[in-house]
């Protein structure tokens, strides 16, 4: 197939001296098959080593790229017993503009590996299971029993009927 037809997909029809010249042309440069098969097979295998090079350097920037990334991940690390805040990212339709995200506190029961934990709120006994990135220390006053914990909702207070 000629370029002029892959480029407007019709044939092209050349006057015919100009025909016998190409065919000629055509005929002396691929008289040796065999040497255009070796030159065709150093093409493709110098073709395979820019691919395998391109492969390579892709997957050097990307490991650059996460190492880059994972410096700036906050490594949270929690024991068992600590106290912590879970923060609330569900979307609230008209949010109150004091209202805090963060609810809590919560008491980390256990620590599984790759950041999960197992939480329990201190009045309840219903277990949360949750990633360590919601979470962060709670610097309140310690929670000595669990009857003692009194909780406080930041709501909006109640309106008063005029």
């Amino acid at each position: 197939m000629s370029p002029f037809r892959l480029v407007y997909e019709k044939a092209c029809h050349l006057p015919v001296d100009v025909e016998h010249k190409a065919f000629w042309v055509v005929r002396e440069c691929n008289m040796n098959l065999t040497k255009a098969g070796a030159e065709r097979k150093l093409q493709l295998a110098e073709l395979e080593n820019l691919c395998l090079e391109a492969y390579d350097n892709s997957r050097r920037y990307k490991e650059k790229k996460k190492t880059v990334h994972d410096k700036h991940i906050k490594r949270r690390e929690f024991r068992p017993g600590q106290i912590v805040l879970l923060y609330n990212s569900r979307l609230r339709l008209v949010p109150g503009k004091l209202r805090s995200r963060w609810e809590g506190p919560y008491r980390v029961e256990k620590v599984e590996p790759y950041g999960v934990f197992h939480m329990r709120h201190p009045t309840s006994s219903k277990f949360l299971k949750v990633n360590g990135h919601r979470l962060k220390l709670y610097h309140g006053e310690k929670i000595k029993n669990q009857k003692e914990l009194e909780v406080f909702l930041l709501e909006d207070p109640p309106r008063e009927a005029e």
